[in-house]
């Protein structure tokens, strides 16, 4: 049995140094003005998906909705060892929160095919609402289980899998397909590998096949995506027009979520106390505890 994984990955920007100043006056991130780099979560989820292919066979198509440099990202999936890469990509996405970016990958997935288990991060450090994977499933109508530690079988068109509650884990099994996503710490994520990377390094989208032919007239768009379509080489690129999306569900018109604020908060200390190391001014210690009601 093999099993068609799909991967959603995301290019995000270093919030390290994310500050008021790289906020737009829409509530949205200037991300030319912070380096960009792979969502970690996104990158253990396709460890997740490589091992299930690894041991029970199929492919793993990666997935990233964003501008033309988030190609980046596609390409270091490539280097890990997916299958395919796809790029959503078109200005009319631009601004959108996880109700409409949901929207645009879950018509993308329709149009990719076929599918057994879409691997997600648990979420993205650009936005930190863990919505995008489960919204997803809900507009797939498809289960869902968040939050993966482990994947413990993959049999029968089942799959079973240990989550992480509060206070300890549970394991669930679901039908597929079905959607995961997965923690940070679930699996340590495999390196390049050089050959990967040697053969992968030239990998271009149809936006970047577009940039190469600019001021060159011997070069035809047509032709030189057919030749990188040939050496396996060409990211599939899909755009508004390709996936026949309603445009007031796209982008800002279909993101009610707006941010008013971002600011960098810096935690301080206050005010201190010494107590010795005696018995009376350790009671005095559990007295003051006990009335900011830390213990008790």
């Amino acid at each position: 049995m093999s099993f068609h994984n799909i991967v959603l990955v995301k290019q995000v920007p270093d919030t390290a140094n994310i500050s008021g100043q790289v906020m737009k006056d829409d509530g949205t991130v200037n991300r030319a003005l912070l380096p960009a780099i792979f969502n970690h979560e996104d990158r253990v989820a396709l460890e997740f998906a490589l091992q299930v292919r690894d041991e029970y066979g199929g492919t793993v198509t990666v997935v990233t909705m964003g501008p033309p440099r988030a190609s980046d990202v596609l390409r270091e999936c490539l280097f890990m060892g997916a299958d395919a890469a796809y790029l959503i990509s078109d200005r009319k996405f631009a601004g959108a929160d996880t109700l409409a970016t949901s929207y645009v990958l879950a018509e993308a997935i329709k149009k990719i095919g076929k599918f057994d288990i879409i691997f997600a991060g648990r979420q993205a450090i650009d936005g930190d609402t863990a919505q995008v994977g489960p919204q997803t499933a809900e507009k797939l109508n498809i289960p869902q289980i968040t939050y993966a530690m482990e994947i413990q079988s993959v049999a029968d068109q089942k799959i079973r899998i240990k989550k992480k509650i509060e206070g300890g884990y549970e394991v669930l099994e679901s039908k597929l397909p079905v959607l995961l996503t997965v923690l940070k710490d679930a699996a340590f994520p495999r390196p390049y590998k050089a050959k990967r990377v040697m053969a992968y390094k030239n990998a271009k989208t149809l936006m970047e096949l577009e940039k190469l032919t600019e001021g060159n007239s011997l070069l035809y768009i047509d032709q030189l995506k057919e030749e990188y379509i040939t050496k396996n080489l060409y990211i599939n690129t899909l755009t508004m027009d390709d996936l026949q999306l309603e445009v007031e569900r796209c982008g800002v018109a279909g993101s009610p979520t707006k941010v008013h604020k971002v600011e960098s908060v810096v935690l301080g200390g206050g005010s201190h106390e010494i107590f010795e190391p005696t018995k009376a001014s350790i009671g005095t210690l559990i007295d003051k505890l006990m009335e900011d009601h830390i213990f008790g």
